[in-house]
């Protein structure tokens, strides 16, 4: 089962492995305090997640069946019998832990290293990831079928919270200016306006938080692994899970544990839109975010595919933006200063890990 394979993953890891987490920068993360969840870890299918560091080709490891239902949830390898998987490290397995490390930009070992076992430890958005690139050249990826909302350019979209399904530490004028702000950062980039309402049953886009199995098959896990998830166009379905401490200013939020809120509205609005995960890490539409991390600014990567599907605000001009201060843009970020930042990042991020 998923709620239990993430949250596993995250205890017995970091108890058997706290120096190899976050070692190199990669998204992975490290946690000076237990994990806040008073879930019961001793009914899970394996306990000793140390055997699964550098497991290759023709390992027979206690739990890889789980494992592999992870990698089928996230689209990486297709499983037909559920109820004769084995544990055994087979060529298919393989060949998925291939496509996973070459979508989340590893080094493409093939095996468990390390750096690929933080990864999958990782909070994450609960969408699969399409493993397909549109484009051999760009990163950001669509939804089968490219899906887009089909109104009229320039279109508005209304969006609403569910009175049912709200949190209590958080007011709600504080989520809406969070959402305000992340509705924004899209809407500066393409013909699309997003409008508040009351009216949650006409309301184009739905949010709202949700525990636990919540009727759309696709149950929350508790405390990180997975964080939210939202559908691709038209359905207009945003949850997030409740079990998560939600944050909306590190400087007051002292759990470990926080993730900060508007970074997930970013992403998730990003999939509502049509935009499926990016293997970028700079991008907001990349699948994982770290506890107290923030990153909501767009990449050119993200403007670029969603453009793509919706066309440019006339508002917004990528070439001059570029050339000009654009600290001043908050939809871009601070640092972009080249239309050839994507090979910039790459050899930067290659130049990092060959000198660590």
């Amino acid at each position: 089962m998923l709620p239990s394979l993430f949250c596993t993953f995250l205890v017995i890891f970091l108890l058997h492995n706290p120096s190899c987490i976050d070692s190199r920068g990669n998204p992975g993360f490290a946690l000076t305090q237990p994990v806040e969840t008073t879930q019961d870890y001793n009914n899970y299918t394996w306990h000793n997640f140390k055997s699964f560091l550098n497991a290759g080709r023709g390992s027979h490891v206690s739990g890889m069946s789980e494992l592999k239902r992870y990698f089928h949830h996230f689209g990486y390898l297709q499983l037909r019998d559920f109820d004769n998987i084995t544990d055994i490290f087979d060529a298919r397995f393989e060949s998925a832990v291939f496509r996973y490390q070459a979508k989340v930009g590893l080094p493409i070992t093939g095996k468990l290293d390390s750096d690929t076992l933080s990864q999958i430890m990782a909070p994450r958005c609960g969408v699969p990831d399409t493993v397909q690139k549109l484009h051999a050249s760009r990163n950001y990826v669509y939804f089968p079928g490219k899906p887009r909302w089909s109104r009229h350019i320039p279109m508005n979209l209304t969006y609403a919270f569910s009175p049912e399904n709200l949190i209590s530490y958080l007011s709600l004028s504080d989520i809406k200016k969070v959402f305000k702000r992340a509705f924004a950062r899209w809407g500066s980039v393409i013909p699309v306006s997003f409008i508040e309402t009351d009216d949650y049953g006409f309301a184009d886009i739905k949010i709202g938080f949700y525990s636990g199995d919540h009727g759309d098959g696709e149950p929350f896990d508790g405390v990180l692994g997975v964080l939210a998830h939202s559908f691709s166009p038209e359905s207009g379905r945003f949850h997030l899970d409740a079990a998560e401490t939600w944050a909306v200013d590190f400087e007051s939020e002292k759990s470990k544990v926080a993730v900060d809120l508007e970074s997930v509205a970013v992403h998730e609005i990003g999939h509502l839109l049509g935009l499926a995960h990016s293997s970028v890490n700079e991008a907001v539409m990349y699948p994982s975010l770290k506890p107290g991390k923030k990153k909501v600014d767009l990449s050119v990567d993200d403007i670029q595919g969603v453009q793509a599907l919706y066309g440019s605000n006339p508002n917004f001009t990528l070439g001059s933006l570029l050339e000009s201060d654009i600290s001043t843009n908050h939809a871009l970020h601070p640092r972009l200063r080249s239309s050839k930042w994507p090979t910039l990042i790459a050899a930067l991020t290659l130049m990092l890990y060959l000198c660590m």
